[in-house]
C-alpha cells in the first residue's frame, strides 16, 4: 500500500533514494540515484520527471534534485517503514542481514500504517516485557530449527516453566 496511491514502488524507491543522498549530501544527481537503486541512468529521467510533475522533488535537468516538503514526508515514511521492517526482520525473527534488506525493500510499499504501528509496538513489546525477550526470541529460533512443532513440544516447556516458577531457590 503506497503512502501515497499516486505513486507506484519504483517511484517511492526514487524518493527514498533522494532522501538517503540528501542526508548524506544535502543534494542529489541523477548519476547517484541510478547506482543507488542499481538502474540504467537513462532509466532515471522518466521517475524524476514524474515525481517533480507530481510536487514531490525540485528536478530540473542536468541539475541537483532536492525533495520538496511534501516530498520529504512520504520518503520520510516510506524509510521508516522500511527500517521497521528490517529491525523486525533482523532482531525478531533474526533473518539474516541481506535477506532482511532484500525483503524489507520489497515489503515497505505494501504495508499500511496501523500495521508499522503494531511491528513497532510487537518489537517494543519483545524487548521490554520480562516474558519475552532474547529468551523468548532464542525459544522461538529452536521452534523454527527443530522441525519437531507440536504442541507437546509446548507443553513440555509449559511444564518446565511452571516447575521452575513454583521451585523455591
Amino acid at each position: 500500500m503506497s503512502t501515497s496511491d499516486d505513486l507506484s514502488d519504483s517511484l517511492e524507491n526514487y524518493l527514498e533514494a533522494i532522501l538517503e543522498l540528501e542526508e548524506t549530501q544535502k543534494v542529489a544527481r541523477a548519476k547517484e540515484i541510478a547506482d543507488r537503486l542499481q538502474i540504467q541512468r537513462g532509466s532515471v529521467t522518466g521517475g524524476l520527471k514524474a515525481l517533480s510533475e507530481k510536487g514531490y522533488i525540485n528536478y530540473q535537468p542536468y541539475s541537483y534534485i532536492t525533495l520538496t516538503a511534501k516530498g520529504k514526508r512520504i520518503a520520510r515514511d516510506i524509510a521508516h517503514r522500511h527500517a521497521v521492517i528490517k529491525e523486525f526482520l533482523l532482531k525478531v525473527l533474526q533473518i539474516d542481514p541481506l535477506t532482511a534488506e532484500t525483503s524489507a525493500c520489497k515489503m515497505e510499499h505494501a504495508i499500511d500504517p496501523k500495521t508499522i504501528e503494531r511491528l513497532v509496538c510487537f518489537i517494543e513489546y519483545i524487548f521490554t516485557c520480562p516474558r519475552a525477550g532474547q529468551d523468548w526470541i532464542q525459544s522461538f529460533l529452536n521452534y523454527c530449527a527443530g522441525g519437531n512443532r507440536r504442541q507437546a513440544n509446548c507443553d513440555q516447556c509449559i511444564e518446565a516453566l511452571r516447575k521452575n516458577l513454583a521451585s523455591p531457590e
